[in-house]
């Protein structure tokens, strides 16, 4: 038996390495993936879209927020990799009364390097997972940054262009500060005008005139927004540009943040247009 720290600081005791893994978190089970971790894994969530054999083939215990519990039960983990704010806490909470539950907690580029590294030493993929992180690392280092958004006039203190993310529609919803969407906005070239506010706050429509926003970003989930939702905007803001934004490369903190920082350069480059 082994004994792990999760990212809420909690000690779980595991068989090490664990053989019946149950990943609940989307962005988690496409890094158990990469990890080739293949066999261990047992039950994915419905919306562990990637890879997609996994999604094919694997039993599924759920959604994120509706977990099947007997489903889960049935699988016999020795393992149950979570997420703070992806999961509900009173499912998880009855799913640590049988089993070890190690949950993550993930808001900035760093928390998700640390999951990283954290996996792959308890599923005995230390080496994978380091090379992983590094090379995640090291291309987000090299997203330096861009010279056209140094020299184009000030809009704000440190010259980025004011953004909302939108994650939501009925109600309207946007990414605020202490979200893993707001450090990546700041990655990709914007400054998040609702960054006075915390976690995913609702909004009206209205608020966006006053919020100094000039670029609106509509996410491809968890809200799959489309142009007719891109013209309700129009009609509140009529300047403001909008892009349709792969919201797996803003939110997915896994090994999918690989292929996240030639993505943001795309999107810098429409902003300098």
């Amino acid at each position: 038996m082994a004994h792990f720290k999760d990212q809420l600081g909690r000690t779980i005791t595991i068989s090490s390495p664990p053989e019946r893994i149950i990943s609940v978190v989307p962005s988690q089970t496409e890094l158990l993936y990469d990890l080739r971790l293949e066999n261990e894994v047992v039950g994915i969530t419905k919306f562990c879209v990637h890879p997609k054999e996994w999604f094919n083939y694997k039993a599924k215990v759920g959604g994120t927020k509706k977990l099947h519990i007997d489903v889960i039960r049935s699988l016999h983990p020795d393992l149950i990799i979570a997420n703070k704010e992806e999961n509900d806490k009173e499912q998880l909470e009855e799913l640590m009364k049988d089993f070890p539950v190690w949950i993550s907690d993930i808001y900035t580029l760093q928390n998700a390097l640390s999951m990283i590294h954290s996996i792959g030493e308890i599923t005995g993929k230390i080496e994978g997972s380091e090379e992983i992180a590094n090379n995640i690392q090291n291309k987000f280092d090299q997203l330096a940054p861009n010279p056209s958004l140094e020299t184009r006039p000030a809009e704000t203190s440190n010259q980025k262009p004011e953004a909302a993310y939108f994650i939501w529609r009925n109600p309207w919803m946007v990414a605020g500060k202490e979200t893993f969407i707001h450090e990546m906005m700041n990655y990709c070239g914007f400054d998040n005008c609702f960054s006075h506010l915390s976690r995913y706050p609702e909004i009206q429509l209205a608020q966006l005139n006053k919020s100094g926003c000039k670029w609106i970003l509509l996410s491809s989930e968890p809200f799959p927004f489309r142009e007719k939702h891109a013209e309700e905007i129009r009609q509140i803001i009529p300047d403001a540009k909008i892009i349709f934004v792969d919201g797996e490369m803003f939110s997915w903190y896994g090994s999918r943040l690989l292929k996240a920082p030639e993505y943001f350069k795309e999107i810098r480059e429409k902003i300098t247009e």
